[in-house]
C-alpha cells in the first residue's frame, strides 16, 4: 500500500512530536492513502507556516504487518467516529494504546459541520447524516514507534 503525507517539507524519516496540537485521532503522525489530500495538507501547512514548499511524502506499507498492529478502524464516518473526533479535537479523550487509527478524514469541507455539533447546536444523529452526503477521505495515524517503523519513504513530490 502507498501512504501520502503533506506538509511544507519532505519527511524521509516519519516521527512522533512531542509537542502537537489535537487533530481527529489525537498526536501522531497522519498519512492518507490519497495524494488529493496529502497535497491539499501541503498547501495548507505551507499556507500557515509561510515558509518551505508544498510537498508529498510516499511511503511504502506492508499492509501485512500492519495487521499486526494494534489497530482502531472506522469504516464510514458514523457516531462512534463523531464521538472519538470530538473528544480529540475538544482535547477530553481518554488515553490509549492504539498503535494505528483508520478512519475518514474531517476535512476543510467536513469541519464546518462538526464544529456546529462541538458547540451543541445539532445532534449526533444530524451530523453523521450531513457528513454521509460528503465524499471523505481516508487517514491513516501512526501513534507510537512500532507503527512508524513500518513506513518506507519512497519519494517527495513537490504540489
Amino acid at each position: 500500500m502507498i501512504l501520502y503525507h503533506g506538509s511544507n517539507l519532505a519527511v524521509k524519516e516519519p516521527r512522533l512530536l512531542k509537542l502537537q496540537r489535537e487533530l481527529d485521532f489525537g498526536k501522531g503522525f497522519y498519512t492518507t492513502s490519497s495524494f488529493a489530500q496529502a497535497a491539499s495538507w501541503a498547501k495548507r501547512t505551507s499556507r500557515i507556516r509561510r515558509q518551505g514548499a508544498p510537498c508529498v511524502s510516499c511511503y511504502d506499507v506492508d499492509e501485512t504487518e500492519l495487521g499486526h498492529l494494534k489497530t482502531l478502524r472506522f469504516a464510514r464516518a458514523d457516531a462512534a467516529w463523531l464521538d472519538f473526533v470530538a473528544a480529540h479535537r475538544n482535547g477530553t479523550a481518554p488515553q490509549d494504546t492504539w498503535d494505528v487509527i483508520v478512519g475518514p478524514v474531517a476535512n476543510d469541507q467536513t469541519f464546518p459541520t462538526i464544529l456546529l455539533y462541538l458547540d451543541g447546536y445539532v445532534d449526533a444523529e444530524t451530523t453523521v447524516r450531513n457528513l454521509l452526503t460528503q465524499r471523505l477521505q481516508d487517514q491513516y495515524t501512526f501513534r507510537t514507534e512500532r507503527a512508524l517503523s513500518l513506513l518506507h519513504f519512497t519519494e517527495v513530490r513537490m504540489v
